[in-house]
């Protein structure tokens, strides 16, 4: 039996939120949320402001230029800093 082996690729597409949660879409498919509680600057902005963001080092990072706030990729991914 063969086992397609998948490509992961760490870099974020696409950003949106729920009430309660950041979402990323990586270029692979996989989706990742966590909660705005984690980003008080995010939790606390307002919906324009959240949704004015850019892709920062080819998608390994989110940045929210109105409120300084950036969010890197791979940290929500392995749980480190």
């Amino acid at each position: 039996m063969n086992t397609l082996m998948a490509h992961l690729d760490n870099h974020a597409i696409d950003v949106d939120f729920t009430e309660n949660n950041l979402h990323i879409i990586l270029a692979d498919g996989r989706e990742i949320s966590a909660p705005l509680e984690w980003f008080p600057r995010l939790r606390d902005a307002k919906k324009t402001e959240r949704n004015h963001w850019h892709l920062i080092g080819n998608g390994i990072g989110i940045h929210w230029p109105e409120i300084d706030e950036d969010v890197s990729v791979l940290s929500l991914i392995t749980g480190k800093d």
